[in-house]
């Protein structure tokens, strides 16, 4: 009986967790600021729940799977959402065409929607 109720507060607890679902990436915003330099004006949607469930982090990165630059969040967002945020000095060379901005929350890692998008011509 006892194995039955914790596996019924285990149910609960993983619904409960599952509420908040993934990080989505809704818009990027890209500008040029210096020669091969970037700044990156992202937003993210994500039901934060509070300190132990929210996105704590968005990434720039290269077709190859190289991280060019990560915006890490150091709070939740409950009451903001989506909310944008800003990344600046994000060095990307010559031979990167587009990249892709992916969120990150504690709970799911990486895996909502992504943004993916050509940089801006030079």
């Amino acid at each position: 009986m006892k194995s039955l109720y914790l596996f019924f507060i285990g149910l609960l607890f993983a619904a409960a967790t599952a509420q908040a679902g993934e990080a989505d990436v809704e818009q990027v915003m890209i500008k040029m600021t210096d020669q091969n330099t970037y700044r990156f004006d992202v937003t993210v949607r994500h039901a934060d729940e509070g300190w132990k469930h929210y996105v704590d982090k968005w990434d720039v990165v290269a077709p190859d799977g190289t991280v060019l630059g990560t915006r890490t969040l150091y709070h939740p967002h409950v009451a903001e959402q989506p909310f944008t945020r800003s990344l600046s000095g994000v060095r990307i060379s010559d031979s990167i065409t587009e990249i892709t901005v992916r969120a990150h929350d504690l709970v799911h890692g990486y895996g909502g929607q992504t943004v993916t998008m050509a940089i801006p011509e030079k």
